[in-house]
């Protein structure tokens, strides 16, 4: 596939990992959850990412999600696995496992490890390299703040033509628009899919910029996924009256709620029993709850009604 026939587009939905009160994975919970986003009307799903607390399950419980969701899923959307690891060797493993199970795509951020440990663009270029020598699926580059690695236009349009799986990128960097535009210049047919990122806050911009889809919130498709439907029919206008419509309650999911706030409104609309993090990350502040179920309310969104 190229950049003008690329296989995946549209509104991905993080989904979030649901716990019980005891902090144990929730699958019934979990299985509602995705039904309520496919339903929705997400185009596809991404799992285990930053936003679906990964960095808090263990291996054995990542398997599980995995198969429990891949099986749960039963092929009505494609799945992105998040398999973000600092080794190259164990990334590789987690991807080609995921690949096994049924992911479409894997999405990994360059190798890092807390607030001062990075690798030079040349230790990047041959983790990422090392990972699609065991992959015939895309490979996503999450280009996020979180990993603490600046790199330009120009490297990630090199490396995609370098290493041809690593095709999609998840831009959500400041002035993201004008890194999409530059990604994609410099990239040509390199970059199968240029996606905006975080939250949706940047959409519009990056729908103008030339992305071709977004890993977005869980909480409210219907909202989203209209969006970059008008906009890559042609309809430029209706896709910016429907993100100005949504933009309040994108807004405070961005600012205000965080990772919490997909699972505060599946508990609001009564989709699942607990939407506790799990610790040491603390609960949702009630008055941000209320808060964000309000605007949501104001919307309409179908997670307030759906169960």
């Amino acid at each position: 596939m190229t950049a003008t026939n690329p296989r995946y587009t549209g509104a991905f939905s993080v989904v979030p990992t649901i716990f019980n009160t005891q902090g144990e994975l929730d699958l019934e919970g979990q299985r509602r959850c995705i039904d309520f986003i496919i339903d929705a009307g997400a185009d596809g799903l991404c799992i285990l990412a930053n936003y679906s607390e990964q960095f808090s399950l263990t291996d054995n419980e990542r398997n599980i999600l995995i198969e429990v969701i891949l099986d749960h899923v039963s092929g009505r959307v494609p799945v992105i696995v998040t398999t973000t690891h600092f080794s190259p060797k164990i990334c590789a493993e987690r991807s080609k496992d995921a690949q096994t199970m049924g992911a479409v795509m894997v999405m990994i951020m360059p190798p890092y490890h807390g607030a001062t440990i990075r690798v030079s663009e040349y230790q990047i270029h041959h983790f990422y390299e090392t990972v699609a020598n065991e992959l015939d699926i895309p490979i996503m580059y999450q280009d996020a703040p979180m990993s603490g690695t600046p790199v330009s236009a120009k490297y990630l349009a090199k490396l995609a033509h370098d290493v041809p799986n690593v095709c999609y990128f998840k831009i959500e960097v400041p002035q993201s628009a004008n890194k999409l535009r530059d990604l994609i210049r410099l990239g040509g047919d390199a970059i199968e899919g240029p996606w905006d990122g975080e939250e949706a806050i940047t959409l519009f911009a990056d729908l103008e910029a030339g992305a071709r889809g977004g890993i977005l919130g869980g909480g409210y498709p219907d909202g989203l996924q209209p969006i970059i439907k008008a906009y890559a029919s042609g309809d430029r206008q209706g896709a910016k009256e429907r993100y100005n419509r949504w933009l309040p309650l994108i807004n405070f999911e961005n600012r205000q709620a965080g990772l919490l706030a997909a699972k505060a409104l599946f508990k609001a609309g009564g989709i699942i029993k607990c939407d506790l993090p799990r610790s040491p990350l603390p609960p949702l502040n009630e008055h941000t709850r209320l808060q964000l179920t309000e605007i949501a309310k104001d919307l309409d969104a179908l997670v307030l009604r759906w169960a």
